[in-house]
């Protein structure tokens, strides 16, 4: 079967996650293959895996890691793997967050037209052969995530302090990233957001590449 290709713009953007590793330390890079150990598993039971990325208000890095971690996952070929997002809160999908996804190559649209709308709702695609996502600020234990039998990936130490306990979650991993936040009205406001972006991604392509190896061994 012909595999499904990204945008163009994301398939490059892709390409240099994929290179990217050695920006990873050691340290972290053993917390994230914690992650892929538990995706191997359950491949190896032949199950689907269901991944939700917590922060507090789901509005940055928990949106970057569900795209990052989904992205990955078709990159490899790796069938399979849901991904989604949510907060210990809801807000809204932060602009400068959804700018660097594009800015990566993801598209992406309003579908809420209006202005008065304080949590919009995005479609986001990768590519023409793949579904589209619909992304919005909201907690973990929204209807539209898994409820039971999923991984929670903690991504802000907020949460992960604030949030000891995920319901429903078979799974709970932890690998903090600074919030991008903290340049918002600032000259370095699209670089922090890219960087944060880029790095999130790098992270979780490593996951997905350690998968594919582990798996394809004998």
């Amino acid at each position: 079967m012909k595999k499904s290709k990204l945008y163009p713009k994301l398939q490059s953007y892709a390409e240099q996650l994929a290179t990217n590793f050695e920006t990873i330390d050691t340290e972290r890079k053993t917390k994230l293959q914690e992650i892929g150990n538990y995706i191997i598993e359950q491949k190896k039971s032949s199950k689907n895996v269901d991944v939700t990325v917590i922060c507090t208000h789901n509005s940055r890095r928990s949106h970057f890691g569900q795209v990052w971690l989904q992205v990955a996952a078709y990159y490899y070929g790796i069938e399979g793997i849901n991904t989604f997002s949510g907060g210990t809160e809801a807000t809204a999908f932060n602009p400068r967050a959804v700018a660097a996804l594009e800015r990566a190559g993801v598209k992406i649209e309003k579908t809420t037209a209006k202005k008065s709308d304080t949590n919009p709702v995005y479609s986001s695609s990768i590519g023409t052969k793949f579904p589209k996502t619909l992304m919005f600020s909201k907690k973990y234990t929204h209807q539209q995530n898994p409820q039971k039998e999923f991984a929670a990936i903690m991504v802000c130490g907020h949460a992960d302090a604030n949030c000891p306990l995920v319901m429903g979650a078979e799974a709970r991993f932890a690998i903090p990233f600074e919030d991008p936040k903290i340049s918002d009205g600032t000259p370095s406001e699209s670089q922090t957001y890219d960087e944060r972006c880029k790095q999130i991604g790098t992270e979780f392509f490593f996951v997905m590449d350690y998968v594919k190896t582990e798996l394809s061994k004998k």
